[in-house]
């Protein structure tokens, strides 16, 4: 028999270690965003400082521009680098870019969103000609947002003549995904959010990690009483809801 996949958000919390690297779904304005799953990890790291040091990623902005999404997060220690394709929905992570308090990079919404499917399908990584001679192109910032962000997360490869940039894939430990309502399996549907966004991707990509994706969902269900026609995410790609 497997885990207990039915837990508050204080217990799973606890399975985010020092140095994880957390992909976290969601849209700017609340759509698909994991609310409580970011607050109550914020709240962790004030009650006992820890996990720090964490990698987040995300392909669009998280928050209402004022003080949720990924301002819940937004303590110094607990997020090192944020790879996102928005940061502006959480003004004060933002600001901690600005203060070269973590490191930032921020890359193309698609080349994050199809880079979920790259690591679920084990590719090296995904290769595209966006950015290329623009602020990403690591010959002149690399998608760098601060001075002590170093590091070169993409590369220019040549193919068949031509130039293109290529994104390494990253390792994900930790996935925060939305749904509606889950079973007690951690199958999940989606029937009242305004966007599906990369849930499954996100999912499938931390498993293929060997990493733990915890879902955040409104409703609870028994076993075999969903439609499996409505699944979004199959539960076994979640380790908790």
């Amino acid at each position: 028999m497997g885990h207990q996949k039915v837990v508050s958000a204080e217990e799973a919390m606890q399975v985010i270690k020092d140095e994880d690297f957390l992909a976290i779904q969601g849209s700017g304005g609340g759509v698909g965003e994991t609310t409580l799953l970011l607050k109550t990890l914020g709240e962790r790291f004030q009650q006992e400082g820890s996990p720090r040091n964490l990698t987040i990623c995300h392909s669009t902005g998280i928050g209402n521009q004022k003080d949720t999404g990924t301002n819940y997060l937004a303590f110094p220690g607990l997020v090192k680098r944020d790879i996102a394709g928005h940061l502006g929905m959480a003004p004060n992570m933002a600001q901690m870019v600005l203060n070269d308090e973590i490191e930032a990079y921020n890359f193309p919404q698609g080349v994050l969103s199809r880079m979920y499917s790259a690591i679920a399908a084990n590719t090296p990584g995904i290769i595209t000609k966006v950015g290329l001679h623009t602020y990403v192109d690591p010959r002149i910032e690399g998608g760098k947002m601060n001075a002590i962000t170093t590091d070169d997360l993409v590369k220019v490869i040549e193919l068949d003549g031509e130039e293109w940039l290529y994104w390494p894939k990253f390792h994900l430990n930790v996935a925060f995904v939305k749904g509606t309502t889950a079973d007690t399996k951690g199958n999940i549907t989606s029937e009242e959010e305004g966007a599906f966004l990369e849930g499954i991707a996100i999912a499938q990509a931390t498993k293929n990690c060997g990493g733990i994706v915890i879902a955040q969902v409104k409703y609870l269900a028994q076993a075999g009483t969903l439609n499996p026609q409505h699944v979004r995410i199959p539960g076994i790609y979640v380790d908790y809801v």
